[in-house]
């Protein structure tokens, strides 16, 4: 990183956060907190043994880059402080994610991939905040991270006080729940710190772990993603697990039900970002409907969206197990057979499986 620029030696740090954190907040940040770049050594300690124990999956980057993922002062050299914003996401929708979970023949996506990517979002945010204080100090080390390195996110949230780490190891509030988005922005400014808050606010409620339709969340505090639906549906790049297909019901693209059953997110405010409005009307689309997109339907309705990263076939994958778990209309069994012979492999065997799904039930009625 460079070092801060000599035009601001000896002023005043504390003025200086504080005018950070106004500009963060004028660009659409709801908070925003200064950490240490010091994660501990519990952080590192418990990286490792989630990674030895292969909870990890084929997300082979929560690997590659070692202990620099607990310590961002090797990670981006020069760091001294660390950064950390929230973004609250979920948008205004027509239809409830409870009622569109009730409906088997919807197609539930997370209520964080509706609208645009959250990505590109925030990571021009954090550069404009980047570039809001270069006007003030001059040229300095930074680097922003969105989801997008291997940035410990939650624990330089929760060690400057921005939350707490939830059960389902999410970040949590008492103001606004869970459905926010984190940033970061390392930086080489030796601005003062946050205090972590003085205690989690979980107690004894086991929730999110009850309610995890694939028993993920294996016990408080940690999720072995290689059963957790979001990982199934977006990570996982080959077959998903015949055990767990059923169990996965008719959510296509991630899934939100330790969110929607946590009792903080009863505070959680809907977002009044446009970049994360409802497109396409995902919100409340059928899985009949969005099989019967071709690539170049994907591909134009996606463009721009998070699910995009996942391409088409795994789009159809997901949503051939949707259809194999939904109920045996005519128009699921007709979308279904439309597939037979699909060119992918991947998704010839997943319409298969769902298809067998159907005749078993109607054998056994």
């Amino acid at each position: 990183m460079h070092e801060v620029d000599s035009l601001w030696d000896g002023q005043d740090w504390a003025a200086l956060a504080a005018q950070l954190k106004g500009w963060a907040r004028a660009l659409g940040f709801d908070a925003v907190v200064i950490g240490d770049a010091d994660l501990g050594a519990d952080a590192e300690k418990n990286l490792q043994a989630w990674l030895a124990a292969g909870h990890h999956g084929e997300m082979d980057y929560m690997a590659s880059h070692g202990s620099k993922r607990a310590r961002p002062a090797e990670l981006v050299p020069g760091t001294r402080r660390v950064i950390s914003v929230r973004m609250n996401y979920r948008p205004p929708a027509a239809k409830d994610s409870e009622a569109v979970l009730a409906d088997g023949e919807a197609a539930f996506i997370s209520r964080y991939a509706l609208g645009r990517d959250y990505h590109k979002v925030l990571r021009n945010r954090l550069q404009k905040l980047a570039e809001q204080l270069k006007t003030v100090v001059g040229e300095f080390g930074y680097r922003a991270f969105v989801d997008s390195a291997p940035v410990m996110e939650v624990e330089t949230a929760v060690r400057a006080g921005l939350g707490w780490r939830g059960k389902h190891t999410l970040l949590l509030t008492r103001e606004h729940g869970s459905f926010f988005f984190l940033g970061e922005l390392f930086t080489d400014l030796p601005l003062p710190v946050d205090p972590p808050l003085e205690q989690e606010h979980c107690g004894r409620c086991t929730r999110c772990i009850d309610i995890c339709p694939t028993q993920a969340i294996i016990a408080p505090y940690r999720v072995d993603a290689r059963r957790c639906v979001s990982y199934l549906t977006i990570e996982l790049h080959g077959a998903i697990p015949v055990a767990l297909r059923p169990l996965i019901g008719n959510r296509v693209y991630g899934c939100d039900d330790c969110q929607l059953t946590c009792p903080w997110n009863r505070f959680a405010v809907d977002s009044s970002e446009a970049d994360f409005a409802v497109r396409h009307g995902l919100d409340a689309a059928s899985l009949v409907e969005l099989f019967a997109w071709t690539e170049a339907d994907f591909q134009q309705k996606l463009a721009g969206s998070a699910i995009y990263r996942i391409g088409h076939e795994r789009w159809l994958r997901n949503l051939a197990v949707g259809l194999g778990n939904a109920p045996s209309t005519p128009a699921v069994l007709a979308a279904l057979q439309s597939r037979r012979d699909d060119a992918s492999e991947l998704v010839r065997e997943h319409v298969a499986w769902a298809l067998a799904q159907h005749a078993a039930r109607a054998a056994a009625a």
